[in-house]
């Protein structure tokens, strides 16, 4: 058999073996923490100062692919408005979420004192085998620090979650936020792996896109926004 065959036979048996996981992710924490900078810079590698950024109006998401420990992960990531009045549009958005980005500015304690707030709220939509990761984000401001990095370590472990701290603007850190979490989501089969259907019992066309239970389309989710309806 030609070598070119071997390969083209090899590169397919790999990838029918090894799909694309697909994982959701959702951003949240109070308004103007930089979550959304922490996405951009993340997905994009650009930073928007903070007098030409604009509020988070709702949800918004990004589709990212990335390898993580030998796996091709895509990622679905929603960017949610931390504004109070959004709450109620944005706790719809936690169905199907397979991690959790907490994020807080280790310049303004606040932020930070809201989080067992947010912890409150995650208990109530998503179960507790869904990992979760807090981001002192903005650590480029550290003459202006309100939060040590042990306190923060320190509630992270009390709350049994990852914990790293970033700067969206010099891009300390940021990968290593998505790359933990998604590592450790990799960890939990249950959370990603396919689940053999019964005898007698089909899957729909989203069981055989998504290859996983649980996970929002984004292209039909944005399609019903456009028309007006929610697409969660």
């Amino acid at each position: 058999m030609p070598p070119t065959d071997l390969m083209k036979r090899s590169s397919t048996s790999t990838t029918t073996t090894n799909p694309p996981v697909n994982v959701k992710l959702l951003l949240i924490g109070n308004a103007s923490v930089g979550k959304s900078s922490l996405l951009l810079r993340f997905s994009d590698e650009q930073w928007l100062p903070e007098d030409e950024a604009t509020a988070t109006i709702g949800v918004d998401f990004r589709v990212h692919k990335m390898e993580v420990n030998g796996r091709k992960v895509k990622l679905s990531i929603w960017d949610t408005a931390g504004q109070e009045r959004f709450r109620t549009i944005t706790s719809s958005y936690y169905r199907g979420a397979q991690g959790i980005i907490l994020v807080y500015d280790v310049a303004n304690r606040e932020t930070f004192e809201a989080l067992p707030k947010w912890f409150s709220e995650i208990d109530t939509y998503v179960s507790i085998t869904v990992p979760k990761i807090i981001v002192g984000n903005k650590v480029d401001k550290e003459n202006s620090r309100q939060v040590s990095t042990n306190e923060g370590s320190t509630f992270a472990s009390r709350q049994n979650a990852l914990f790293v701290e970033a700067s969206a603007k010099t891009a300390i850190g940021v990968r290593d936020v998505f790359e933990e979490l998604v590592a450790r989501i990799l960890e939990t089969p249950e959370l990603w792996a396919p689940v053999a259907p019964e005898a007698g019992v089909s899957f729909g066309k989203r069981g055989e896109e998504d290859g996983m239970p649980g996970t929002i389309d984004v292209r039909r989710a944005t399609t019903a926004q456009d028309d007006g309806v929610c697409g969660c």
